[in-house]
């Protein structure tokens, strides 16, 4: 019998992978949702180098509790703590929550072209790819209804993100979220780069 090559045209590749990942964030998001805290920020956050996502929140209830934690004031003059970690993924406690049910998802991405092995316009296709994808599985879950759980959607800033920050991380946002929302506002005012 013959053997053929499947080659599979870019859409294709991001459904594909996007539903993957979709299943992870769904096992993930659901299991921290049943705490029952009210959310306002929900990513999947990946590196500049493109790296498999992982998730992170923040409920109201947790910003209270990290920022009394920390005393609420800063070193920055003007600034609470909470002011200053609100729209942070990496200080929330509920960064990476569920990791490991994105294994199958760092599986996929470790067997994808290596983005620092390619050239510029062949790793930038990649890491777009990627992005989309993440994109992608994130609109799934809104379509499911899965940031509305815990509270109204429309008081959730839904993101996919680059770190460190990038300009597609707002142009992401817009698509993801009505942009006159005011919890979109909120999140372009204080936090869009």
């Amino acid at each position: 019998m013959e053997r053929r090559t499947i080659i599979m045209k870019p859409m294709q590749e991001i459904e594909t992978l996007a539903i993957e990942i979709a299943a992870a964030a769904r096992t993930s998001f659901r299991a921290l949702f049943e705490n029952g805290e009210h959310y306002y920020y929900c990513t999947l956050h990946t590196t500049g180098e493109g790296h498999a996502p992982s998730i992170s929140a923040w409920s109201w209830e947790a910003l209270e509790m990290e920022s009394t934690r920390q005393g609420d004031e800063s070193d920055t003059p003007g600034s609470t703590i909470a002011e200053l970690i609100k729209w942070s993924y990496a200080d929330s406690p509920y960064c990476c929550f569920g990791d490991d049910n994105f294994e199958h998802v760092k599986q996929r991405f470790a067997e994808r072209p290596f983005i620092a092995d390619l050239e510029n316009d062949e790793g930038n296709r990649e890491f777009d790819l990627r992005l989309k994808a993440m994109e992608l599985a994130m609109k799934m879950l809104d379509d499911e209804g899965m940031f509305a759980m815990n509270q109204l959607r429309e008081s959730v800033c839904v993101l996919v993100e680059v770190m460190p920050p990038d300009e597609v991380n707002t142009e992401i946002a817009l698509r993801l979220n009505r942009a006159e929302s005011p919890v979109m506002q909120a999140w372009l005012t204080e936090a869009a780069e």
